[in-house]
């Protein structure tokens, strides 16, 4: 409760006039059976049109004033569940970006995006029902008692052992389902997983001809949330006709009642259908309590998913409420990278990853990393990014360890362009400017022709302005790849981390891509991971890996006459590039 009062606390003024206008339609409401008693007893017994013509009239005022304080109550409720729901959206949207890869695959993307959609939507419901119930229900359950019994207490006896029992039902019924809110929210998180892998994979799949085996695991994934959901379902419709049945019986038994004091002269019929309408109201009521409770504890439920996502650190490592570092400007401090015995394992397995890797990157120099596939050179990368902690030695940058850097400090200093080159749909510009938003033409171009895709914005209808589509699905492999080393040099990052990410260009593109990044005017460090040796053997120093374990450092030729692994890695592709 005290997570979603601070963000209702925002919104005060809907939170308190949303249940006051619903109090206001419940006391007309209650006042209405009072008013069609006295018609019956008084206008039509005695034959007095005007009375019963007067009466209508105040009939009509009460039906119509609670209809614009039932209008008015749902308007601010409504409003305030949207303002809450938007807050507590965006905030958890800004927490979840700022998670580092480590949490982030803790919680699985499935998982996260249901959070955001799923779980907050049922906070709103929540919240909105809350609002518009939370008074109104009770009030008109114990007020419809109260005035059954200023007409009849012979009569209203009845009363006190209905609502008792309706309760134990709801109650009966409640303690059933609600457990099985969590494991229906988990089984959606679950066809979410299924969904988003096949859709991201539909090409290996369709390659592989593995679609009916996905379709069999869709099916089996929403066979099981169905069938939790039916099951549910099936408790919480028992609550309707148990409920009606048990008010039923009690209006047969007021009937019944009534019946011999109205044959008496000790009850009136009008007095009679007041206590029939007060019943009725009290089983309405009972079902919209029930449905409140169901639909809050569902809200809660999955307030206690979000607020897990949202309480859990973006990093351990590191504080995120540092300012991030701005100053562009070569750094003077040399060694600026330093890897010391840095070993790695992810949590939970005994497995290591990385193991003793140690180098030295001084300032404007440039670090080959080549090895085979799975020997660990984007871990070493995603390591010194600070996206995961190091089991063992250290890191330092700049003459600081790595932990008393900030994420936003990290991110000013390094410019990264990832395996998977990634445009988000826009324009080439809106892409460009992702790595400076205050960045001119002038930068823009620059970073351009230092990326070799002047031909790409050339070619593009609208330059700069040429539109992409989303994953920039409207452009070659090659062509994302020198679009996002262009965004990562829009902004002079003091340091670049290439992942192989010229792995789509010809040799003649990388050997002119290669010269541009070496004549860089601010001269920043690079780190360049690569599969091909002709990428890399320039650098001024090549770690090699294999396995997770350093098979060699040193230059090219050093490489060459001590290192078998870099050896054999360059004289095979040597040959094939002859050949091509």
């Amino acid at each position: 409760m005290r997570f979603i009062a601070k963000y209702l606390g925002k919104y005060k003024k809907e939170s308190i006039l949303a249940p006051l206008f619903k109090m206001a339609e419940a006391i007309f409401e209650l006042l209405v059976p009072l008013v069609m008693s006295k018609i019956i007893d008084t206008g039509i017994a005695g034959g007095d049109r005007e009375y019963v013509i007067r009466m209508g009239v105040i009939l009509v005022i009460l039906s119509c004033v609670g209809l614009i304080s039932a209008v008015t109550a749902q308007f601010f409720a409504a409003g305030a569940a949207v303002c809450v729901a938007t807050d507590i959206r965006s905030e958890l949207y800004r927490h979840i970006m700022s998670f580092s890869d480590g949490v982030r695959e803790r919680f699985g993307e499935a998982a996260l995006i249901t959070r955001l959609t799923n779980d907050v939507a049922q906070v709103q419901n929540g919240v909105n029902m809350f609002l518009r119930l939370f008074l109104r229900s009770p009030f008109i359950v114990f007020g419809a008692a109260i005035m059954a019994f200023t007409v009849s207490p012979k009569v209203a006896v009845s009363f006190l052992v209905v609502i008792p029992l309706l309760t134990v039902i709801v109650v009966g019924v409640m303690r059933t389902t609600l457990p099985l809110f969590s494991d229906i929210q988990s089984k959606l998180s679950n066809l979410l997983d299924i969904v988003d892998q096949s859709l991201s994979g539909v090409r290996v799949i369709r390659a592989f001809g593995q679609e009916d085996r996905w379709k069999k695991s869709f099916d089996h994934g929403a066979d099981e949330l169905c069938g939790k959901q039916l099951y549910n379902g099936g408790f919480q419709a028992l609550l309707g006709p148990v409920t009606y049945i048990t008010v039923d019986l009690a209006i047969v038994w007021i009937l019944y009642r009534s019946g011999h004091l109205v044959l008496r002269g000790s009850l009136t019929t009008g007095q009679t259908v007041a206590l029939v309408n007060y019943m009725s109201q009290i089983l309405v009521e009972l079902i919209k309590l029930a449905n409140l409770i169901l639909l809050i504890t569902r809200a809660f439920s999955s307030l206690s998913r979000i607020e897990e996502v949202l309480y859990t650190p973006c990093d351990d490592r590191f504080h995120t409420d540092a300012a991030a570092a701005d100053d562009t400007e070569a750094l003077e401090k040399k060694p600026f990278i330093v890897f010391s015995d840095v070993s790695f394992s992810y949590s939970g397995s005994e497995k290591q990853i990385l193991s003793d890797i140690s180098f030295t990157l001084n300032a404007g120099e440039t670090l080959g990393i080549i090895g085979g596939t799975g020997s660990g050179k984007t871990t070493l990368t995603r390591l010194l990014r600070h996206e995961y902690d190091a089991t063992g030695g250290s890191i330092e940058i700049d003459g600081k360890s790595i932990s008393d850097y900030s994420d936003s400090e990290i991110s000013g200093i390094f410019g990264e362009v990832p395996q998977q080159a990634k445009l988000f749909g826009g324009t080439i510009r809106s892409n460009l400017m992702m790595g400076d938003k205050n960045a001119d033409d002038a930068s823009l171009y620059a970073a351009i022709d230092a990326a070799c895709a002047k031909e790409v914005t050339d070619k593009k209808a609208g330059g700069l302005d040429a539109v992409v589509e989303a994953g920039g699905m409207n452009f070659s492999g090659g062509q994302r790849q020198r679009l996002s080393i262009a965004r990562a040099l829009v902004k002079k990052h003091k340091a670049l981390i290439l992942d192989d990410s010229a792995s789509a260009l010809d040799l003649l593109t990388e050997a002119r891509l290669k010269e541009n990044l070496n004549n860089l005017p601010y001269s920043p460090a690079k780190i360049i991971i690569s599969q091909r040796a002709s990428f890399v053997r320039d650098a001024d120093k090549i770690l090699v890996l294999e396995h997770g374990e350093v098979a060699g450092y040193g230059t090219h030729s050093e490489l060459l006459s001590g290192c078998g692994v870099y050896r054999e890695i360059y004289y095979t592709q040597f040959e094939e590039e002859k050949s091509a």
